[in-house]
């Protein structure tokens, strides 16, 4: 390739693998601070999962999302969940072509490669409902008709704490939609400091150029689900999973469904670090984010679910 060419396309000069680092340095230079929680992100989309930040408003919940949205190249939608968010203001709606004699389906702000459902638990319990049936399978029913969504699909969800006015509590089975469950939190003061005398967050995402593009995202994915996970690995993962159903921990256990997410997640951090097969630690590092969001500790207990996660990785011996 020329060096003009190379100049053109960007996109194309390097492998994959090392877009995929340059893309992660550069969400960290957005979203300062947070290089672990942009590390689960980048593993949940990889583990082709979606990804939930419950967390006080105004500590970058939208700015990760914009971040990676624009270093991805996708199709961005974002949806402001309200009290009065219907769900054909997701989905779509079909209008009758009185030209034509037929309907004709206007696909809503859903059909997108990356979503933000920002702050969910604010729209009522029906209108949440509309994302489960896309989150699981890709797909949305409208008056009885199937419409694709785009592959990759990568919704991220924020979500206000629930001890603030007007929010809905998002129901078992929508929650267990997301992969990972992430909080920002407050950035230290050094940190702080920087984004006080730096540039708007808004205009740097401006000049963010992309660095990879969906197809890259779809070939990294295949390569994540080649990762080698080894019969000592899932005795280790088969451990956890049994000890979270131990009732000293948590209200219930996580499911089969949440193991193979273990699994997939463990699969994607691997992945990241540049091997190809899963370590215990890996396991370790992704466990937390996939149970905050799952579990609840038994009621009269002085703990929280992170304490009880990281307590019982303790106790769990690695083969």
């Amino acid at each position: 390739m020329s060096s003009t060419e190379a100049t053109e396309s960007p996109i194309k000069a390097t492998t994959a693998e090392t877009r995929l680092l340059e893309a992660i340095e550069t969400v960290n230079g957005v979203l300062l601070g947070k290089a672990s929680q942009v590390r689960l992100a980048f593993s949940c989309l990889l583990a082709r999962g979606h990804l939930l930040i419950e967390d006080l408003p105004g500590v970058g919940k939208t700015t990760l999302a914009h971040a990676l949205a624009t270093v991805l190249g996708a199709h961005y939608q974002r949806i402001q969940f309200t009290s009065d968010l219907m769900p054909a203001d997701i989905l779509g709606v079909s209008i009758y072509r009185r030209d034509q004699e037929r309907f004709e389906f206007h696909p809503g702000p859903i059909f997108a490669d990356l979503v933000l459902a920002d702050e969910v638990n604010r729209a009522t319990p029906k209108t949440q409902s509309a994302l489960l049936e896309a989150m699981a399978e890709g797909q949305v029913t409208v008056e009885g008709e199937t419409h694709a969504l785009p592959d990759p699909f990568f919704v991220i969800a924020t979500q206000n704490p629930l001890d603030l006015v007007g929010t809905f509590p998002l129901p078992d089975s929508q929650l267990d939609r997301f992969l990972l469950s992430v909080r920002l939190g407050f950035p230290d003061p050094a940190v702080e400091r920087d984004l006080l005398v730096a540039e708007n967050r808004a205009a740097l995402l401006a000049r963010t150029p992309a660095v990879l593009s969906m197809e890259d995202v779809a070939q990294l994915q295949a390569q994540c689900a080649k990762v080698h996970a080894g019969e000592a690995l899932l005795d280790y993962v088969q451990a956890l999973l049994a000890e979270t159903r131990n009732d000293r921990w948590f209200e219930s256990g996580l499911s089969p469904r949440a193991g193979i997410a273990l699994l997939q997640c463990g699969r994607a951090h691997a992945f990241l670090d540049g091997r190809d097969f899963v370590a215990p630690e890996d396991i370790k590092a992704v466990f937390p984010a996939l149970t905050r969001h799952r579990m609840t500790v038994p009621s009269g207990m002085d703990a929280t679910v992170e304490d009880q996660a990281a307590a019982l990785l303790e106790r769990v011996a690695i083969p």
